[in-house]
């Protein structure tokens, strides 16, 4: 299918606009999650595995994920994001924000996205740095906790502090 028109929005949203698209890319981003396995399993929407591969190979074909073979295991594969998918970070935050404010979210799952956006354009900057270390293979470039293990540490605070 070809496009329907050239407006940056709508070819945005003809790539990212399905049910799946931005979760897995989410769930790579934040989830550090790498292998088709990791990302069907640890879906906490219940993507169908037959959709997940869909995908993938969508996004590998528009240039947000890459795929490479896992030098420990011979059989599986390791999804890695491109610079075109972590430049989504701020559309993220934003996505994150909106819906904090206009949806019944969780407390667990909405720590991440309220320290992002507090943190502002900086910390989106640290995490793509981060980003670009783990994926793209780029030196790192700050020393001391990274914004992950910062939003991890946040995420089980708030979970322990629900208890069981």
């Amino acid at each position: 299918m070809g496009q329907r028109s050239g407006c940056p929005i709508n070819l945005s949203v003809e790539i990212l606009g399905d049910r799946w698209s931005l979760v897995i890319l989410r769930d790579m981003m934040f989830g550090g999650y790498r292998s088709f396995r990791e990302i069907l399993t640890h879906s906490r929407e219940g993507i169908a595995s037959n959709i997940l591969a869909s995908r993938l190979k969508m996004l590998l074909r528009e240039g947000l994920v890459t795929k490479a073979g896992d030098p420990h295991h011979k059989q599986k594969s390791i999804y890695s994001l491109t610079e075109k998918s972590i430049a989504l970070v701020p559309v993220m935050v934003q996505l994150g924000a909106w819906g904090r404010r206009f949806l019944p979210v969780s407390e667990e799952l909405t720590i991440r996205a309220q320290l992002l956006e507090e943190g502002g354009p900086q910390m989106w900057e640290e995490f793509m740095e981060e980003l670009r270390h783990i994926h793209l293979g780029a030196p790192v470039t700050k020393a001391g906790p990274t914004v992950s293990d910062r939003l991890q540490a946040a995420y089980e605070e708030v979970v322990a502090k629900k208890g069981p």
